[in-house]
């Protein structure tokens, strides 16, 4: 793997997002904007944190999670926490100075974040954990300019690690949940790489829990010869992985859930797009960082 430095330390931020201020350069210096991110020692330090946060997660799945609900009535957990907990430690330690927005952190989600930001959900699918499903992910992404530039998606049930070694290379590997982390080095990765359809037609990937007329309708327009469902980003792992052509989601998403996905698969040769035809883009702190809708794509058709 090709190392690309960090080669200035910016100014510490909190691990939240930044206050707003006047300054746009001041902004720009503060997250590390025009610093060379180091692919190599995230994607170190980073497997190593999600092994752990993984740990953490199933150490809660075995004994029965308490659920307590957060002012939006969506579900948290003891393993979101300690989850982000661990990650949010791995990111202070890997770039101090690029602010986090974290779904259980992110007190103020309208906050200007700046050029550059992690985004990071420690427990996408908490409804699949609770129910003791397999299909719930840690996710991290690092966002530039509004793009997804490195992501990690992790299932600590299905032992199923993926992340972006660079830009334009994808990999997956399998790596047990441990609380003595985990060692890149050492995993037998396999390039990610999304895939042509087949004449016989699009297989697409639904949400488990969130389909709806507005899906029904977007499919009814395709040529679909096969569907598959899964939870959390793993829809976006089977794109990626050539096992599903589209993914579409007229839902509402958060940022932090697609995010680390959304690189994966743009690394792995796909594409992801709102309702419009335009990519996606992150840091939309207007919305409160909440998802237009959106397609990813193995493979966008023409037009």
């Amino acid at each position: 793997m090709r190392a690309k430095r960090i080669t200035a330390p910016g100014k510490y931020l909190a691990l939240s997002a930044p206050t707003h201020t006047t300054q746009r350069d001041t902004r720009a210096a503060a997250s590390g904007a025009g610093v060379e991110f180091d692919f190599t020692r995230a994607c170190q330090l980073l497997t190593d944190a999600a092994a752990r946060a993984g740990a953490a997660i199933m150490r809660h799945y075995g004994e029965g999670p308490t659920v307590e609900l957060k002012a939006d009535a969506s579900p948290v957990t003891c393993a979101d926490t300690d989850s982000e907990a661990i990650i949010l430690a791995a990111l202070q330690r890997l770039a101090p100075e690029i602010p986090v927005a974290s779904e259980e952190a992110a007190d103020d989600r309208t906050a200007e974040l700046g050029p550059r930001f992690f985004l990071v959900d420690p427990l996408d699918g908490t409804k699949e954990f609770i129910n003791k499903r397999t299909d719930f992910t840690v996710n991290i992404a690092l966002i530039e300019n509004g793009t997804p530039r490195f992501g990690l998606v992790y299932a600590p049930a299905l032992g199923l690690l993926a992340l972006t070694l660079e830009e334009g290379e994808a990999v997956e590997a399998k790596l047990e949940p441990g609380e003595a982390g985990a060692d890149l080095a050492k995993l037998d990765c396999r390039p990610l790489h999304a895939r042509e359809p087949g004449p016989e037609g699009l297989v697409a990937v639904v949400s488990h829990s969130h389909l709806d007329p507005a899906t029904e309708q977007f499919l009814s327009k395709l040529k679909i010869a096969r569907r598959s469902s899964a939870g959390s980003s793993l829809k976006f792992l089977l794109v990626a992985r050539g096992e599903a052509d589209v993914y579409p989601r007229f839902g509402p998403t958060m940022e932090w859930d697609t995010a680390a996905g959304h690189a994966v698969l743009t690394a792995a040769g796909g594409t992801v797009v709102d309702a419009e035809g335009h990519p996606l883009r992150y840091g939309r702190t207007e919305t409160g960082l909440l998802n237009p809708s959106f397609i990813a794509w193995g493979s966008q058709p023409a037009g």
